[in-house]
């Protein structure tokens, strides 16, 4: 399955600590990078969250963004008894003093320190932490294939030219043949002294050697057929298609190289706008 690098997702979750909210935001990269931005309190886990997205992903800029909403709960509360006594004490002392003073309940909560949020469990607060992660490259990686199928089906558009180009290339060739012993013969001809014909063979020969491509049209077709191998494989296949397209690059500037009429060296030009495209296809998979 082809994948793009370039995506975005996000999950969210409610659990003992509050609410986790995970934003990935990917694009292409050489390697995967990474980069993690985690409140606080997350940043202890941060090695177990580089381990699961490096299980999950193997190229691309991947910016991770955590948040923690601490939502408030009765059943989490605690009262801090020893800051509590200690504003007994200090009560009974000013009571002296002031005895129409009156401290109300609720007053003594609001006292920084007083009521507490009891602390959640590392590993819960982990477990949820990569439970929402693991949502969100969910996520992720289906957008990723979803982006890939279409890159995919780009490709194999370009690869279906290409490989018109080929048969094209290939049927005019023998036309191009005759067309260079034509010439020759013509030049040849128009000399005053007669040619010997083992030297007018072994010149044709020379000029059809020069403007062979058999070799190079035979090396498309082959790259065409592992162009299209790789994207039905299931794994990562971003870097070998990435060398395919220099190969192609190089049959199509050969091609070029030995272009001796007005239809072979069209035939280079279209093929290299072809691969240009799919060069830039290619830089976004995965």
């Amino acid at each position: 399955m082809i994948r793009s690098m370039t995506a975005y997702a996000s999950a969210e979750a409610t659990g003992p600590a509050g609410t986790l909210s995970c934003e990935l935001r990917t694009v292409n990269h050489r390697y995967l990078e990474l980069s993690p931005r985690l409140p606080d309190e997350l940043r202890v886990f941060e090695p177990a969250l580089r381990e699961r997205i490096a299980a999950r992903l193997s190229r691309g800029k991947v910016d991770v963004t955590v948040r923690l909403r601490g939502e408030t709960r009765a059943d989490s509360l605690q009262v801090n008894s020893a800051a509590l006594a200690r504003l007994s004490e200090l009560a009974l002392d000013l009571e002296a003093r002031f005895p129409r003073m009156a401290i109300e309940f609720t007053e003594l909560l609001r006292f920084p320190g007083v009521l507490q949020q009891a602390e959640v469990d590392p590993d819960v607060l982990q477990a949820a932490l990569l439970d929402v992660l693991e949502r969100a490259l969910d996520a992720l990686t289906a957008t990723r294939e979803r982006e890939g199928a279409k890159l995919a089906a780009l490709l194999k558009e370009r690869l279906d030219a290409i490989e018109r180009i080929v048969a094209e290339v290939r049927g005019f060739m023998p036309q191009i043949r005759e067309g260079l012993r034509a010439r020759l013969e013509s030049r040849l001809a128009d000399l005053k002294q007669p040619a010997d014909p083992g030297r007018l063979e072994q010149e044709l020969v020379l000029q059809i050697t020069r403007s062979d491509v058999d070799e190079e049209l035979d090396r498309l077709s082959t790259h065409i057929a592992e162009t299209r191998r790789v994207l039905s494989t299931a794994e990562p296949v971003g870097r070998r298609l990435d060398f395919l397209m220099q190969e192609f690059n190089r049959e199509a500037n050969t091609l070029g190289s030995k272009a001796v009429d007005g239809r072979s060296t069209n035939a280079a030009v279209e093929l290299k706008v072809l691969i240009e495209q799919m060069r830039e296809q290619v830089q976004n998979i995965e």
